[in-house]
């Protein structure tokens, strides 16, 4: 994800925390601030729970990472935003069984979480008082170990109950078209959850209204569109299912050498329609020089650094008999315009955003995909 630091990794699954997430740990070192303006202990105090809190939300998004990985689906990372965490997939699971199972994951973390949370408690004489945490968040009494403890306690088993929710993007709607697609096909469940989060997002927004919960109307908001995006993806794998690469990839790209400077990339810039450079030595692929890369290294190194010295060498490539629904999410999650196409080595074109796009309203209509199976595509 674009805009985002690596911290560590965890068995070959990048850690990264987006450039917007210490406005999380500013707001909430603020808001306790507030209710504790006499010192700083209450600022701290805010800043200590909330990234404890992030440090839950990473093992949760673990559970999802290291069931997917058991069944095949590599993760590229994990990324810390202020709302939460996201794990990358490079795929979807193909069965319905394994989609449940990862998405069951996550919560099942936050559920052994609690239950471990509430036997050191026990054991500890930790008090798991829920009063004395209202009252320490009202700014009626003192903060302590056992309300940041309780705080966690009960923070930890509301991302178990909110994730549960049956509606997209929470688990519990990836659970329920688990469920139903064993069942159903997979678009049909697929839209029989979508209508349900939907559904489940105006009685929301409804309800906020009446009460006057602004809070609840934006959380309403979130799981609709979160719904209706999740309706779009599985509509795009539907078209683009068995749909490879090879059958929609751009041949005819313009690359550069190594030592081939910036002004030849900005050169072909204006008079093709390119804006991504693969660097190539003969045709065996080195690198990108992306759009973005031209741009900023123009102004700070010059046009006559070489495309060599700037260019990428991390972004993922696509083989032909990949799949284009699967490279659309890689276009997707790395943010970028095009990726290479390489073959043992060999570079052969560019995937871009435009040649999905076009792929995808030539096959939409069930009449143009039969007409195109017929004929081999």
């Amino acid at each position: 994800m674009g805009g985002s630091i690596r911290m560590f990794s965890v068995r070959g699954i990048a850690v990264k925390m987006h450039l917007t997430f210490p406005l999380i740990l500013i707001w909430a070192g603020f808001q306790f601030g507030l209710i504790y303006p006499q010192d700083l202990r209450g600022a701290l105090f805010g800043v200590f729970v909330t990234l404890l809190l992030f440090g839950i939300v990473l093992l949760h998004e673990f559970g999802h990472s290291f069931v997917a990985m058991h069944f095949g689906v590599r993760i590229r990372e994990i990324v810390l935003l202020p709302i939460g965490g996201v794990a990358q997939m490079s795929r979807m699971p193909d069965k319905p069984s394994e989609e449940l199972a990862i998405a069951a994951a996550g919560p099942a973390v936050n559920l052994v979480l609690g239950a471990i949370l509430g036997l050191m408690a026990m054991a500890l004489a930790i008090p798991l008082d829920m009063r004395g945490l209202i009252r320490s968040l009202a700014g009626l009494g003192g903060l302590s170990i056992g309300s940041a403890y309780t705080y966690l306690f009960v923070t930890n088993l509301f991302i178990a109950a909110f994730n549960l929710v049956p509606a997209f993007p929470m688990d519990g709607g990836r659970v329920l078209r688990g469920l139903l697609a064993i069942f159903i096909s997979y678009e049909r469940a697929t839209t029989v959850a979508v209508l349900i989060g939907q559904g489940m997002a105006f009685l929301m927004g409804l309800a906020g209204f009446l009460q006057g919960n602004l809070f609840l109307i934006l959380i309403a908001v979130f799981v609709f569109f979160g719904a209706s995006q999740e309706g779009r993806a599985a509509e795009v794998r539907r078209v683009l299912g068995g749909v490879t690469v090879g059958q929609v990839y751009t041949r005819q790209a313009h690359t550069l050498a190594p030592g081939d400077s910036l002004y030849r990339a900005v050169e072909l810039t204006l008079n093709t329609f390119q804006s991504d450079f693969p660097v190539c030595e003969g045709d065996r692929y080195l690198g990108m020089v992306t759009h973005r890369d031209l741009v900023d290294h123009l102004e700070t190194w010059g046009g006559e650094t070489a495309a060599g010295e700037v260019m990428h060498t991390e972004l993922p490539v696509l083989r032909p008999v990949d799949g284009i629904f699967e490279a659309q999410m890689k276009l997707s999650g790395t943010q970028q315009d095009s990726l290479p196409v390489v073959e043992a080595g060999r570079f052969l074109g560019l995937l871009t955003v435009q040649d999905v796009n076009r792929a995808y309203q030539l096959l939409a209509g069930p009449s143009q995909r039969n007409a195109w199976r017929r004929r081999g595509f």
